[in-house]
């Protein structure tokens, strides 16, 4: 195989790979600005919980990152698409579902395209990825099933329920810091 032929190759990964961390962008981008509207709604249950998928995302977008720079790409910072604001508490869950499915669809046709191009190790990630997209899509569908059908009773239950992750402040000012 020729020299213009891997780089080619190793290319279709990278395309690929900038293509899922625009949608992982989107996605924390996206479920970060429904955690604040769910905290604003007193739905805190909710609010946590989608936070925590937020999360699971940037690390995923890191993961993409990451690959992309070892195979000696430039990871985008681009969003693959506007982010829906202001959604009422019953269109964030049907609408997270259907972004899950969208996301578990198209990764399945990445995966392809980096198993067609011999890269197992990007292939790998998009397969520990897609199962935790997954358990994202399980979560909004059940919760997106109780509001339609329990509706208010469902959402009367959550109402005023903590919005704390309880997750450790790690970030880097902190770590520097010693706290």
């Amino acid at each position: 195989m020729s020299k213009s032929d891997k780089e080619a190759r190793r290319q279709k990964v990278i395309d690929v790979l900038n293509k899922a961390r625009s949608m992982e962008l989107h996605a924390i981008t996206q479920y970060m600005n429904q955690h604040y509207g769910l905290d604003d709604m007193d739905y805190g249950e909710l609010a946590k919980q989608v936070k925590l998928i937020a999360l699971d995302e940037m690390r995923h977008a890191e993961m993409f990152a990451e690959r992309i720079k070892e195979l000696g790409g430039e990871p985008t910072a681009d969003l693959c698409c506007p982010v829906e604001r202001k959604q009422a508490v019953e269109r964030i869950f049907p609408f997270d579902a259907h972004q899950e499915d969208d996301t578990i669809e198209q990764y399945n046709q990445f995966l392809i395209v980096c198993r067609e191009n011999g890269d197992s190790g990007s292939q790998k990630i998009f397969e520990t990825i897609i199962e935790e997209e997954q358990m994202h899509y399980n979560y909004f569908d059940s919760i997106s099933n109780h509001i339609e059908k329990l509706g208010d009773v469902f959402l009367s239950k959550i109402a005023g329920t903590p919005a704390s992750t309880g997750l450790a402040h790690q970030g880097y000012a902190v770590t520097e810091g010693g706290e």
